[in-house]
Parts: C-alpha cells; sequence; structure tokens
C-alpha cells in the first residue's frame, strides 16, 4: 500500500467509515501487515478481511493483473496441478478454509467472502469453518 493510498484510506476513516474491507488475498501475513499500518496511522476502526476462493486456472494470471495481488507458490503448485477446474476449486476451497480457520483463531472481527456468483464454493467453506 502506497502512502498516498494510506493517507486517502484515513480521510476515509476521519470522514466516518466504520469498517473496512480489504481487498483479496491469499496470504494471512498481508492481512496482519496491513492492519498494523493501519493502526501505526492512527486507523483503529475493524478491518475485515476479504477471502476469494480459486475457481479456475486463469484465475492464476487474471486475479494478480486485475487487482495487483500476490499469489503464494505452494497455492500456485496446488492449482497447476490440477487436472481441471472441478479440482482447482476444491483447491480453492481447502485453501479458503486453512485461511479462515487462521483468521478465526487470530480473532479477526468478521470474514468477508468474494462470491463472484459461485455462491456453493461459500457455502462449502461455511460448513468447514463456523
Amino acid at each position: 500500500m502506497g502512502i498516498s493510498d494510506l493517507r486517502w484510506l484515513k480521510q476515509k476513516v476521519d470522514a466516518g467509515a466504520e469498517y473496512i474491507v480489504t481487498q483479496m488475498f491469499f496470504n494471512n501475513d498481508k492481512y496482519f501487515e496491513f492492519v498494523e499500518t493501519c493502526k501505526n496511522a492512527g486507523i483503529t476502526i475493524p478491518i475485515i478481511p476479504g477471502l476469494k476462493p480459486l475457481t479456475t486456472k486463469k484465475q492464476l494470471t487474471v486475479l494478480p493483473k486485475v487487482f495487483h495481488i500476490d499469489i503464494p507458490e505452494d497455492l500456485v503448485q496446488a492449482v497447476e496441478n490440477c487436472k481441471d477446474d472441478k479440482a482447482v476449486k476444491q483447491v480453492g476451497i481447502d485453501w479458503a478454509v486453512q485461511q479462515s480457520k487462521a483468521l478465526k483463531k487470530a480473532k479477526v472481527p468478521v470474514l468477508h467472502y468474494y462470491t463472484m456468483g459461485l455462491g456453493e464454493v461459500t457455502k462449502a467453506i461455511a460448513s468447514h469453518v463456523f
């Protein structure tokens, strides 16, 4: 996050924002780094992690380009080893379940899932997490 991005975020918070939802991420350490950066900038409202389960191999290239995100190498390898998108969807569910459990253990305020029209994937994750 650039300094100007943080400044704009702080202005929104100062104007009355009650919470923040992050963009999608696949590495919980990135979320915790972001929360720490926000705290250091005086942002104290809840920061809700935004999770997006991968469901297709194409997302390995599309999501990083569009959203300027990193996908951990072990997740990339797991997806590349899949024979089809049905297998990718299961890898995505499993990854999101582990992310969710770790975030809940860290007592994040709430979890947000980017469903992108695939409610059944989020339902499968929720059945393992809640």
